[in-house]
């Protein structure tokens, strides 16, 4: 029995060996216990879904876990648990090649190394996995773009707005940023420097060819103008404004177009509004391509461009690391050839296309030439006659989409291979692959003219109407002028509305900070704004202001190499920053601006004049009391107005008649009580009932019509400045009225004043001085006054030392009269004893008192304190209240 059970046993162990193999034939299992990568993300999934859960069980933060760590196995338990999760985590880290030290304690900064060492391991397995994902995804990262020889790898920038689709099932191509960081910068090698000053932009032309009317004197003398020594560091535009403001030329010749008659008077022959044959453009292969980079090669081109009747152009721009911006390629191709110009290196000599740019026979293909047409006056003083733009057409035929691909792809048949759209076309030499993808620009452009000309005849059944329009149009694009970046005080706000982000005072005027900052420097190094400061991270210190430069370092990533040298300069901005007072935006735009900021009043009623649901580009924020007013001007020809009128946004007038109330004076509006204070804002809620008619606040009044005789606007003008020449006059003769009776009032005060100043001093001539009394008196006292022989008992006073010498001459002697002597039996001897009359008890500071008690002290000082000094001391006294009062001793 027992040998029989064990061979049932073995076969049955058997059978359970065979069944391992023969799931192994059938299929290896993904991970230990799991069949396949579906089934391990779905476990995994549930035990991470189930360790939150626990987590999320456990004893709060704070008092909670203090009161279970208080038990000691609830502490034990921690311990455990906390080492098993360290170890975990230092295996997925040794894995992963990362360091793995977590468990160690014996540092007291244990836990944030334990922390930074996580945060590393994390962003490691993280971009690990992004590896993986882009590669099962099929992004190669192996491929590598063709890139000159000295030159680090660009990296791959994955977004949906570089992904190309295909058209076949295969797998999205991403777009590749081809830039050069150690290329020298080719500002550095141009003959003329670039301006970057705060100054508007003036044509860079002197010679004018094709032209109808000459070019003014200012650009023909330009050329040959001797510079100062003063103007040798003043910027070039503001040299030429000097220049101006000596000989005194006229402003306007230095900032209009140069060949604005020669468009004007442009017509477009029959031939360009006929339709003829499509000529059907060679292939790319077989057609010749000449890489233009001297002066004699550029003269040829020029040679050869002359004698076709039309060509196509294209530029190629680079904006990332230079403030304006430059242009570094030029692509033209005729029906025969292709040619390539280096713009870096004949910048200086581009200007001998213009013989055959502006020659009104020659027609010149573009392509959305907006901002070509700007960088070519910018760069090179170069001017389109005759242009047709094919993105105009494009949107007169009313097109799917309006870009060149879509143009290449609907009329030629070509995919046009976008991978080099962002390089840097800075790069020298010029790889293959570039020169290729520049030349298919241009070389389909001629074709493409041909069928949307052709097209725009048989879409309006041969009427040349929209073909006229598309040439009005391009016309119109050929009349661009460049204008230069200028920097106000206001620049920051267009730039903030664009954010849409709502700042409190501190915050804004921490942007308004940064951006100067920004464009200052940008100007100086010649870097775009975007190199220096982007405006995201710039949006996002001014909501942070961060308290130390490391927190301006934390809200940039990347960050900006300029804002790393410059960090101690921009955490000053922020402090200053955050010294404002915190106030609402809106108020504190309306205080700098000198306005008082006014609450709209709330309007239950709607009506044609309800304030209370207008739009916000024509309700007015302000009353119209507190607006400033010009008195009789509608239109003014001061291109730069004051900062009171451009607060205004409509047309203000001072009432005559007022419905509600009457004028009032300035002390009686300081006087309103609560009450009439709330009765004039809810009068001021109505609106004038007449601003239906009145133009709104964005209006636009035509500058030719202002000086345009025949039309009403200029007699309306005319009258509104005569009304206001009068009335000048009349302030200005009312002023001066003014201004004399003011002169009279101030010339009679003056005479009055020197009539009273004589006769005072008159009055003093005679009149002895305190110090001529005093002698007298101290004469007296001592029985040394000489008696006048005529009259005793009088004294002649002397002669004061600041009396003149001619006063002495006028003064003349009294006339003398008999003596006769005086009889003492009548005078009163008592005065010269020294016995007191008792009926005299007022004190005399003059008269000397002796009082015969007061000996010698026991110190031998003698208690008369008045002696020698009778006329500055005090003496007793008898008090009327019937004491002796002790005046205070010297």
């Amino acid at each position: 029995m027992m040998d029989s059970l064990n061979k049932n046993n073995a076969k049955n162990r058997g059978l359970q060996d065979t069944k391992p193999d023969a799931r192994e034939e059938e299929g290896k299992e993904f991970c230990p216990g799991y069949q396949d990568v579906d089934a391990f993300v779905k476990y995994g999934l549930g035990a991470v879904l189930l360790a939150t859960k626990a987590s999320g069980s456990l004893p709060q933060a704070g008092d909670e876990f203090d009161f279970y760590r208080s038990f000691p196995g609830f502490q034990e338990f921690c311990e455990v648990q906390g080492d098993q999760l360290l170890l975990c985590m230092s295996q997925i880290m040794r894995h992963h090649s990362c360091r793995s030290r977590i468990r160690d304690r014996d540092k007291l900064t244990g836990l944030e190394e334990r922390f930074d060492l996580v945060v590393d391991s994390n962003d490691v397995i993280l971009e690990k996995v992004g590896n993986l994902l882009d590669e099962a995804d099929g992004v190669n990262r192996s491929q590598q773009p063709v890139m000159p020889e000295g030159f680090q790898p660009p990296k791959i920038v994955v977004s949906s707005w570089n992904r190309k689709s295909s058209g076949s099932g295969r797998r999205s191509e991403t777009f590749r940023l081809l830039q050069a960081k150690n290329i020298p910068r080719p500002q550095l090698k141009f003959k003329e420097k670039i301006d970057n000053s705060n100054t508007p932009f003036i044509a860079k032309i002197f010679i004018k060819p094709n032209a109808l009317k000459p070019l003014p004197s200012y650009f023909t003398t330009k050329q040959f103008r001797k510079e100062k020594p003063e103007d040798l560091d003043v910027p070039p535009a503001l040299a030429d404004l000097i220049y101006q403001q000596r000989t005194q030329e006229h402003i306007e010749d230095m900032f209009v177009h140069p060949y604005q008659f020669e468009l004007d008077h442009l017509t477009v022959p029959d031939s360009l509004l006929s339709k003829t044959e499509p000529q059907m453009y060679k292939p790319i292969e077989e057609t010749n391509c000449s890489f233009v980079e001297t002066l004699e090669e550029l003269v040829a081109l020029n040679e050869k461009l002359i004698e076709v009747s039309e060509f196509a152009v294209d530029l190629e721009h680079h904006s990332y690391r230079s403030f304006l911006g430059v242009t570094c390629l030029m692509q033209i191709s005729t029906r025969e050839q292709d040619f390539i110009i280096d713009t870096l290196a004949l910048r200086s000599e581009m200007y001998i296309l213009n013989e055959a740019f502006t020659n009104p026979s020659i027609v010149k293909v573009f392509h959305g030439a907006d901002s070509d047409i700007e960088w070519l006056q910018r760069d090179f003083g170069l001017y389109v006659v005759n242009l047709f733009d094919t993105h105009q057409a494009s949107r007169v035929l009313n097109l799917a989409r309006h870009s060149l691909d879509h143009l290449l792809k609907h009329y030629c048949g070509v995919n046009s291979d976008k991978r080099y759209q962002l390089a840097d076309w800075r790069i020298r030499p010029l790889p293959d692959e570039m020169a290729l993808y520049a030349r298919s620009d241009t070389h389909y452009l001629l074709y493409i003219y041909d069928r949307m000309k052709a097209q725009l005849l048989d879409s309006n059944n041969g009427q040349t109407g929209l073909l006229q329009s598309v040439w009005r149009k391009s016309k119109d694009v050929s009349l661009k002028k460049y204008v230069k970046p200028i920097f106000t005080e206001e620049s920051y706000l267009e730039v903030q509305r664009k954010q849409k982000r709502s700042l409190n005072t501190q915050q804004l005027t921490a942007f308004r900070l940064l951006y100067a900052w920004r464009d200052k420097l940008a100007r100086q190094e010649d870097e775009s704004t975007g190199y220096v400061l982007p405006t995201h991270m710039m949006i996002k210190i001014s909501e942070e202001l961060p308290k130390e430069p490391q927190g301006i370092i934390a809200c940039c990533n990347p960050v900006p190499p300029l804002v790393r040298q410059q960090v101690n300069e921009l955490h000053l901005l922020v402090q200053e920053a955050r010294e404002m007072p915190l106030l609402k935006a809106e108020i504190a735009i309306q205080r700098r601006k000198g306005l008082t900021p006014v609450k709209k009043p709330q309007v239950t009623l709607f009506g044609p004049h309800d304030t209370s649901r207008a739009p916000e580009c024509i309700e007015s924020h302000i009353s119209a009391d507190e607006l400033p007013v010009k008195q009789g001007v509608l239109f003014s020809d001061d291109d730069h107005k004051s900062d009171d009128f451009e607060k205004i946004r409509g047309l203000v007038a001072p009432a005559k008649i007022t419905l509600f109330e009457e004028p009032e004076t300035k002390e009686i509006q300081q006087s309103l009580s609560v009450a009439q204070v709330k009765a004039r804002r809810i009068i001021e809620s109505f609106e004038n009932p007449f601003r239906m008619y009145l133009p709104p606040s964005g209006v636009h009044v035509n500058e030719n019509a202002k000086l345009d005789p025949a039309s009403k606007l200029f007699e309306v003008s005319k009258k509104w400045k005569l009304r206001s020449m009068e009335q000048q006059q009349r302030e200005l003769e009312s002023a001066k009225k003014r201004k004399e009776e003011a002169k009279q009032q101030a010339k009679k005060a003056a005479e009055e004043r020197q009539k009273a100043k004589q006769s005072y001093q008159e009055s003093l001539q005679n009149v002895a001085t305190v110090r001529q009394q005093a002698a007298e008196c101290a004469k007296e006292d001592g029985k040394k006054r000489e008696r006048d022989s005529s009259e005793p008992g009088e004294s002649t006073p002397k002669l004061s030392k600041k009396l003149k010498s001619a006063d002495k001459k006028k003064l003349k002697a009294p006339p003398q009269e008999s003596f006769t002597p005086f009889d003492y039996s009548q005078s009163d001897l008592k005065v010269f004893s020294d016995v007191k009359s008792k009926d005299k008890s007022q004190f005399d500071p003059n008269r000397q008192s002796y009082d015969p008690k007061k000996k010698k002290t026991a110190g031998g000082k003698k208690s008369n304190p008045g002696a020698g000094n009778r006329s500055m001391s005090y003496l007793a006294g008898t008090s009327n209240r019937g004491f002796r009062h002790n005046w205070p001793k010297r």
